[in-house]
C-alpha cells in the first residue's frame, strides 16, 4: 500500500468519518509516530503508527458492521467521556469489533442511534446534504394551541443556518402534557429543543423513533440489533442515489 491521506486512512479503518478525523487532527487528538498529525499528511500504515485519542487505528477486516441502538436518557453519545458519564460504549464494549456512533443523540434524548465501523458511510448519513428525516416523539408540558404548531413547521434561524419547515402533530393530549410527533429534515445541534424553546414551550421528554426507513420498533433501552440486510441495502441505496 502507497501512501495515504492521515484523515482517508481513518476513516478507511471504520474509526470516524473523514470530516470527524479533520476535526481531530485540528484539536491534535491525532499521532502518526507519536508526533501531532496535520490535515492532509501523507502516511505509510504499513510502517508508520497511527493513534487516536491514543487508541491505535489499524484497518478492520472486509466485513462491515452496523447497528442500531436503542440509547437510554442520561448516556452521552460518545465512546469515552472525560466526565466519567456512562457512554454508549458501555452497551457495545463486549462486541469483538469497534462501532462508532453515527451523528449525535444528546445525553437528554434517548432513542435510535446507529453505530458502525463503516466510515465513508457514517460521513454520507451526517453530511447536511444527505441527513435522512428523523422523526421523533416529543412530550411537552401543557397543552399546544393549533398556532404554536403552525409556528413549529416554520423554517428556524439556528446558528446562521436557516432550517427546512419540519412536520409537526398533536399525537396525545393529556393532563398537564403534550405529546409532538417532530419529523426534521437536518438534525443541527439541539434543533428540537431550540425550536421549542422559541415557542415557549418545555420539552419533558424526546426520543428519536426514526431515521428515513429505519424505524426503534419495541427494542428495549439499552439494547442494540444488527440492521437486516435489507436496512443495509436500504442505506446504502440511498448513498448510491445522491
Amino acid at each position: 500500500m502507497g501512501p495515504i491521506r492521515v484523515q482517508k486512512y481513518i476513516g478507511d479503518c471504520g474509526f470516524c468519518s473523514r470530516r470527524a478525523a479533520e476535526a481531530a487532527i485540528g484539536e491534535g487528538r491525532v499521532l502518526i509516530d507519536g508526533l501531532p498529525a496535520t490535515p492532509g499528511q501523507k502516511i505509510d500504515p504499513e510502517r508508520q503508527t497511527v493513534t487516536f485519542d491514543g487508541v491505535p487505528v489499524r484497518r478492520a477486516g472486509s466485513e462491515r458492521h452496523y447497528l442500531l441502538l436503542n440509547k437510554p436518557r442520561g448516556v452521552v453519545t460518545t465512546l469515552s467521556d472525560e466526565k466519567g458519564r456512562r457512554s454508549v460504549y458501555n452497551f457495545v464494549r463486549d462486541l469483538p469489533y469497534r462501532v462508532y456512533p453515527v451523528g449525535r443523540l444528546d445525553m437528554n434524548s434517548d432513542g435510535l442511534l446507529l453505530l458502525t465501523d463503516d466510515g465513508d458511510l457514517a460521513a454520507f448519513l451526517t453530511h447536511p446534504r444527505h441527513e435522512m428525516d428523523k422523526q421523533y416523539l416529543v412530550t411537552v408540558r401543557g397543552a399546544v394551541e393549533e398556532k404554536t404548531l403552525s409556528r413549529l413547521r416554520q423554517p428556524f434561524l439556528l446558528d446562521g443556518y436557516t432550517t427546512r419547515p419540519a412536520a409537526v402533530t398533536a399525537e396525545e393530549t393529556g393532563g398537564n402534557e403534550t405529546v409532538l410527533r417532530v419529523v426534521i429534515h437536518e438534525g443541527r445541534n439541539r434543533q428540537i429543543r431550540r425550536m421549542c424553546r422559541a415557542v415557549g414551550l418545555t420539552v419533558l421528554r424526546l426520543t428519536r423513533i426514526a431515521i428515513g426507513d429505519l424505524t426503534l420498533g419495541d427494542l428495549p433501552a439499552g439494547r442494540y440489533r444488527p440492521l437486516t440486510p435489507a436496512e443495509i441495502a436500504y442505506i446504502k441505496g440511498k448513498e448510491k442515489e445522491t
